[in-house]
């Protein structure tokens, strides 16, 4: 057997360069790295030498760079992803909260922080926490909640069965998520005799599982003795490149389509069968379409709580069937299972069924949605005092938006309204992580979507409070030469809460920067800090100025941040849905004994 002398580093990066897609293209596309004394040295000096076959990124942020890659990896529909690695102590636990993102929503990210010395000869090195009665733990066992696949490498030759162990989770659709290899420093730098084999290339393909024939026959009776289902499209329709498919067969069975916050876009927004979004942020029209649904058919999604309005909006007739290729996911909430690739599973009810058609949702319900959502993104009738809304800042937005145009967003405010009135064309149009609603992955998640598919338009949508959070990847950004358009909704706090504090009885408190503990009115210059870090960046005084702005963006070389004050009490009225949020048995305010009532009414209802 022919072998050649490397460093475990050097093995590592040099196996993860071989790892090939059913494309042909390298799976990992790079390397994002902060380096430390914990993997400088080893992988470091491995990065180096494979430059020119694995590129390496270097961000600001440990979390944020991990963000960037997984956005990389959603954007791509899971078909590439990239690694991430940083020094031990806190450069690992900075990414930890990111990999907790990815593990939600089961997309591929590979984390090699730095560990410990494996023979704990400098015990304790700097940065290591310890245990005093475990000596084997470390700072990265923070990651085995959080990973799919979780390795400490403290032997070179470990990672004969790791990495393709780290591989076949991040390309398995139905265990899919993150992949953290700790890599022992003093084992980076180790030399062994590795096989030349094990860099040899290998195709990795996409695993489409077929159905159950008894499950499959089952499902098809089960939509057969259906009068009035409905399909709720998940990410899951993205993942498996069946958007196609969807449309396909909801057209030939004439089934309306409802779609999560990961699957919206799996069909045109003005498509006759798409009723538009579901559940808490979701319009009027999918929603009543799936409280009178018989059979709830779910394709590729996990049923989170805002899918189903925490389960009251399908309380009448709870029967869910769930066509998902990761049981866990199929089997919530006793759904009946059909566990299969949605591609294939699709096309294999659709011929099972025939001819069969259920009776079409009336376009009206629909047309009346879209009425409502034009009536709050129109742009006002002349330049107010009034501060403008986010759903006019959505309008504003969308009328300049192109075909091939990607908006996203993460958290706060923002992510309810678009869910609700953007109008998503094709796929890949709208990116929204919603799954950890992740305050700061924004414009870190837009730098690493624009990497994916360089080509689109990509445009940022972020709050205030999250652009506070989590920024340093705009000077990133420019330095890299990475055009994305940055929006910048300023309400002066955290908006999204407020309302919500307010909603269930809560005075206003700890939210919006006016009510917090402070000494000085906050007056934070967003334009001058986004062009502090090399940004083209302005302040729209009003919609008028921010569709100005837009227009402008387009001839902008580099990053372009627009920033917008915007009132942060409205929000769209129209469609929505009851949210399980617990609300105190007891206070000594009226209002939150009030929101108590209305609380355990809701509970009522629901059960």
């Amino acid at each position: 057997m022919k072998t050649v002398r490397l460093t475990a580093a050097q093995a590592a990066i040099r196996y993860i360069a071989a790892q090939k897609n059913e494309d042909g293209e390298t799976f990992i596309a790079g390397m994002w790295a902060i380096f430390g004394h914990g993997n400088v040295a080893g992988i470091g000096e491995a990065l180096h030498a494979a430059r020119d076959t694995l590129t390496t990124y270097r961000g600001h942020n440990e979390q944020s760079m991990t963000h960037a890659a997984i956005a990389y990896a959603k954007q791509l529909g899971r078909r590439r992803a990239m690694a991430v690695t940083s020094s031990i102590g806190p450069g690992a636990t900075n990414m930890v909260t990111a990999a907790a993102l990815a593990h939600v929503n089961r997309l591929p990210v590979l984390l090699m922080p730095g560990d410990v010395f494996a023979n704990r000869g400098p015990d304790p090195v700097l940065q290591q926490v310890e245990d005093f009665g475990d000596g084997t733990v470390s700072a990265n066992d923070c990651f085995r909640p959080v990973s799919r696949y979780f390795d400490r490498i403290t032997r070179p030759e470990q990672l004969l069965t790791a990495l393709p162990r780290a591989f076949r989770v991040m390309t398995d659709p139905a265990d899919c998520g993150p992949v953290t290899l700790a890599f022992c420093q003093d084992v980076q730098a180790e030399a062994y005799d590795w096989p030349e084999s094990f860099f040899d290339e290998r195709i990795w393909r996409r695993r489409r599982p077929r159905p159950d024939e008894n499950e499959l026959a089952d499902a098809i009776e089960a939509i057969r003795a259906a009068s009035r289902p409905v399909i709720v499209a998940g990410g899951g329709v993205h993942y498996a490149g069946a958007c196609a498919t969807l449309k396909a067969f909801a057209e030939k069975h004439a089934i309306p389509v409802v779609e999560t916050q990961a699957g919206k876009s799996a069909l045109p927004w003005d498509h006759p069968l798409n009723l538009g979004p579901v559940g808490v942020t979701g319009s009027a029209s999918a929603n009543a379409i799936c409280e009178e649904a018989d059979l709830v058919f779910g394709v590729g999604t996990r049923f989170q709580d805002f899918t189903t309005g925490s389960w009251a909006l399908f309380r009448k007739k709870r029967r869910i069937l769930a066509l998902n290729v990761q049981p866990h996911d199929g089997t919530k909430h006793d759904a009946q299972a059909l566990i299969a690739d949605a591609d294939v599973g699709l096309k294999l009810l659709s011929a099972g069924l025939g001819s069969w058609k259920a009776e079409a949702p009336a376009p009206a319900l629909k047309e009346d949605w879209f009425r409502a959502a034009d009536a709050v993104t129109e742009a006002p009738s002349v330049d107010e005092n009034a501060l403008p809304t986010d759903m006019q800042v959505i309008g504003a937005v969308q009328r300049a938006a192109r075909e091939n145009t990607v908006v996203m967003c993460a958290a706060g405010t923002m992510p309810g309204e678009l869910h609700k009135l953007w109008k998503a064309g094709r796929p890949g149009s709208y990116h929204m992580e919603y799954g950890y609603s992740c305050m700061g992955y924004e414009i870190a998640g837009g730098l690493g979507i624009k990497m994916a598919e360089p080509d689109r338009d990509v445009v940022v949508m972020v709050g205030d409070g999250s652009y506070m959070m989590m920024n340093s990847e705009l000077a990133t950004a420019v330095s890299m030469g990475v055009k994305i358009t940055v929006v910048i909704t300023d309400n002066r706090g955290f908006g999204c809460i407020n309302r919500l504090q307010m909603g269930t009885g809560g005075a206003e408190f700890n939210n919006l920067l006016d009510h917090t503990h402070h000494v000085n009115p906050s007056h934070i210059d967003f334009v001058a800090h986004a062009a502090s870090m090399g940004a083209d960046a302005r302040k729209a005084g009003s919609i008028a100025g921010l569709e100005t702005a837009l227009a402008e963006a387009r001839a902008a070389k580099g990053p372009f941040v627009v920033v917008i004050d915007t009132d942060p009490y409205p929000t769209t009225e129209a469609g929505g849905y009851w949210w399980d949020v617990a609300v105190p048995e007891v206070s000594d305010r009226q209002e939150v004994n009030a929101a108590r009532k209305a609380y355990e009414n809701a509970l009522k209802e629901r059960t």
